[in-house]
């Protein structure tokens, strides 16, 4: 899935509801699409709609170096296949890609489960293997010339 939509605050104050969402995507036009159908349902149950605070989608490239780089070295390390997907995560990719461009690009962590929402929890085990993962990496990437 590549587009989707998450009740991230629900607010009741003075007589008034107010419900924050989230709506992301990896293709901006598709978070929008979304966004306008979200609009178009509640105005037709008489809500008044603000969309505000949008920021870029990350269009992941499995085949950049930095993919192959860190595939191996966890093949490595673990002896076994990372586990290497495409979702619409990644807030600093998006915004970080939208003004370079060029730059290749990784979003990995930690094991979480239930992410943005009252039941989101870590892995505790799955931080450290993270940290080590990630020092390793910065150690081979290459320096640019």
């Amino acid at each position: 899935m590549q587009t989707s939509n998450n009740v991230a605050r629900v607010l009741v104050q003075d007589g008034k509801l107010t419900v924050q969402c989230l709506t992301r995507s990896s293709v901006d036009s598709e978070k929008m699409d979304l966004a306008a159908a979200i609009q178009s349902a509640l105005e037709l149950a008489g809500a008044s709609v603000q969309l505000s605070g949008m920021y870029p989608g990350w269009m992941p490239r499995p085949g950049a170096g930095i993919v192959q780089l860190m595939s191996d070295l966890y093949k490595e390390k673990y002896n076994g296949e990372a586990h290497v997907n495409a979702c619409h995560a990644g807030l600093e990719c998006g915004i970080i890609g939208a003004n370079y461009p060029e730059m290749e690009m990784i979003s990995f962590g930690p094991n979480i489960r239930g992410a943005h929402s009252p039941d989101e929890k870590v892995q505790i085990s799955s931080v450290q293997k993270y940290w080590d993962f990630l020092l390793d990496t910065l150690k081979r990437i290459p320096a640019k010339a």
